[in-house]
């Protein structure tokens, strides 16, 4: 057992939000070692190596908090007083500017927007501090029920893509199925841009920067400039790299896809911009500014050093320094090239949420903001001070992995963040808003605390850090609203009481997948429909889980057998996906939702239950429906499968048939059986 920490330590880490135990299970309670504590308190900036230390900085930190008038930043809800000034000694005089630069005293009259504010107390003491006013609530999605399609966009090839999904597919699918399907959204995996090298990290979910989207996904001949390149041999090789997917099989190639891209943007780099297109790339460089030009120096910086910052010469390690500003300078034209990549990608993203919208898609497209970015990549050298150096984000043991999880994701620094009025927090949001009809967020609880473990240690030697919810929310909901979407928080999994709650009380929807409803806290079935939450994105599965026609095979569990991954005798993990398939299967059949079609074994009988489960999901009161696209063509393999790395071919699948034959964009949209599916979202509502 892990002996009991000091009391001093316990004290000092909980007054910088760092927790000293955690609960892998509501009966059950483990306490965090004094050295991952320690770790993670250094990672503050806080001194806890010896128990001199620990006195002397929990001294300091009690003085501070006892004698500071304000937090670095407070919030206002509209309607709502703000506490933090309420408590504020009688007699404290507030001044605020706004940011609009306007000074005002009137704090109950301030409109939305992140303002600076100072307090002077009447001994003296004088606080500055970011307050954030905001609206209580997150615009609610459409009115009625909104039904969409959920696709990886590299996987939905056309016979007009270079080999993988682009944003030309992306704006295809969104204005066929607004139009001929009346769909409300589509939802895609995270666009943010990769670390660059080969091979290339394919998963999405572990980006160089979430602030600037990845120009792999841009569709090439949609570009203005290239109607007056000569694209030379640039067609035939695109087409080989399709063909080699679509008609061979072949796994996607994102590397080879990026190569090929990459000598063709540098071509049409040589075409000079019109004068209307060079002023609208001016005005993207000046709004998007000094953020835009160090993530264009990383790239340009990475094509000489590598792509691991902590790699390079140390004065180029600071973003700051002088021999980076002369490094930019030495490197212009490449950060010109990188520049204007984030502005084309960024071009063709507002033409696909522009194309659904237009299609009578009342969300449009739903982006997915991963949940950090790459230790070595641009964020992390653009905005080090914002990370917690040597830490990695994770997730503590719990009844689903005995050992933890490291996902390898520098934290940001909550105290940093809060000193800065959020401000790299917004820019984030306000970037991916540009283009959104409503945002994703991918492990939601980390807006309320996030388990970091000290680089180099196992996963269960780490500590949950707290961030300051109620700021966080703040700036998601003022975002949000001031772009006119919503968002959807993905909460799956182990939450901490409360999280739920909150976020429904700001208007963020939850996510439920059909095969996690069940009655937890009583006899362990599936849910019926009319328990199910009203405020969520429900589904039939996701990406890192397998499809419906998988699932009701149990195909997922010979699949984990043949890889390894089995942690029980192949029999036992069959039987219990079996047991878990009937009890869906034997509701679904009292509910009249699957008459005389249960356990026929054919493909006939599977298209059915994949449409019950659906029809399931029409039942419940729930205000988002998505689908899982490739179940509109029965495919059998998930797109990305835990555990794995070399094993699987993660985030490297095309959209498929049920017998693994590669659908292109042009076969889905003529689906009888993905138009089947819909259908069953669009039948008239039951008495």
């Amino acid at each position: 057992m892990t002996a009991p920490l000091d009391e001093e330590l316990a004290r000092l880490a909980a007054l910088h939000g760092v927790a000293t135990a955690y609960q892998p299970s509501p009966d059950r309670t483990v306490t965090a070692s004094a050295a991952a504590v320690t770790g993670v308190l250094a990672a503050l900036g806080v001194d806890a190596g010896t128990p001199e230390a620990v006195r002397a900085a929990l001294a300091a930190r009690e003085r501070e908090l006892r004698e500071r008038l304000l937090p670095p930043t407070v919030v206002r809800w509209d309607g709502s007083p703000c506490e933090a000034l309420a408590a504020l000694p009688e007699g404290t005089r507030v001044r605020v500017e706004t940011e609009d630069g306007e000074f005002t005293d009137e704090v109950e009259r301030l409109p939305q927007g992140v303002h600076r504010l100072t307090a002077t107390a009447p001994d003296g003491r004088t606080a500055r501090a970011h307050l954030v006013v905001a609206p209580s609530r997150l615009p609610a999605p459409p009115a009625g029920r909104s039904y969409g399609l959920l696709v990886q966009l590299y996987s939905l090839l056309s016979r007009r893509s270079w080999g993988m999904g682009d944003l030309g597919d992306l704006a295809e699918l969104a204005g066929w199925a607004g139009r001929t399907l009346g769909v409300g959204f589509v939802q895609v995996n995270p666009l943010h841009a990769a670390v660059p090298g080969a091979p290339t990290d394919p998963s999405p979910y572990r980006p160089s920067s979430r602030r600037f989207p990845d120009p792999v996904h841009l569709r090439i001949e949609d570009v203005p400039e290239y109607a007056y390149a000569d694209p030379g041999s640039l067609p035939e090789r695109a087409a080989r790299l399709r063909e080699a997917v679509l008609e061979k099989r072949e796994l996607i190639d994102r590397d080879a896809v990026w190569e090929l891209k990459r000598e063709a943007l540098e071509l049409l780099a040589g075409v000079p911009l019109g004068p209307g297109r060079r002023a609208a790339y001016c005005d993207f460089l000046a709004e998007q500014g000094r953020a835009l030009e160090d993530h264009a120096t990383w790239c340009a910086l990475a094509e000489v050093h590598g792509a691991e910052w902590q790699r390079w010469p140390e004065g180029l390690r600071d973003p700051r320094s002088p021999e980076t500003a002369r490094a930019r300078r030495e490197l212009m034209d490449r950060v010109d090239f990188h520049s204007r990549l984030a502005w084309l990608t960024d071009t063709q993203l507002t033409a696909a949420q522009r194309a659904a919208r237009e299609a009578g898609a009342g969300i449009g497209i739903v982006h997915d903001l991963a949940v950090g970015v790459h230790p070595g990549g641009a964020d992390a050298w653009a905005q080090r001070e914002y990370f917690a150096a040597g830490m990695s984000v994770g997730a503590p043991p719990d009844a689903f992995n005995a050992r933890g999880q490291d996902w390898g994701l520098p934290p940001w620094r909550p105290d940093r963040l809060a000193e800065s009025g959020y401000d790299p927090y917004r820019r984030l949001l306000r970037g991916l808003f540009r283009y959104a009809g409503a945002l994703r967020i991918d492990h939601v609880m980390g807006l309320f605390r996030l388990w970091w473990v000290p680089q180099g240690e196992a996963p269960t030697e780490g500590a949950y850090v707290r961030y300051d919810a109620e700021a966080m929310l703040a700036v998601l909901v003022l975002e949000a609203s001031r772009a006119g979407a919503i968002v959807i928080g993905e909460d799956l999994g182990t939450v901490e009481p409360g999280v739920r709650e909150a976020l429904r009380e700001r208007g963020v929807l939850g996510t439920s997948v059909l095969w996690f409803e069940r009655d937890w806290d009583g006899d362990g079935r599936p849910l019926s429909p009319d328990r199910w939450r009203a405020d969520c994105l429900a589904t039939a599965t996701t990406h890192d889980l397998p499809s419906t026609a998988a699932r009701l095979s149990g195909e997922h569990v010979e699949l984990r057998d043949r890889l390894g991954l089995l942690t029980r005798p192949l029999e036992e993990e069959r039987a219990e996906a079996a047991a878990d398939t009937l009890e869906w299967l034997d509701l679904l059949t009292r509910l009249g939702l699957l008459a005389g079609t249960a356990g026929g074994g054919d493909r006939s009988s599977e298209e059915a239950e994949v449409q019950a489960v659906h029809r399931f999901l029409r039942r419940t009161p729930a205000r988002m429906i998505g689908v899982w696209l490739p179940d509109g063509v029965g495919d059998r393999r998930p797109q990305n499968l835990p555990g794995t790395w070399d094993q699987y071919p993660n985030w490297r699948l095309p959209i498929a048939d049920g017998e693994g034959r590669p659908v292109p964009l042009e076969e889905l949209a003529a689906s009888p059986r993905l138009h089947a599916l819909i259908d069953v979202l669009r039948e008239a509502p039951e008495a």
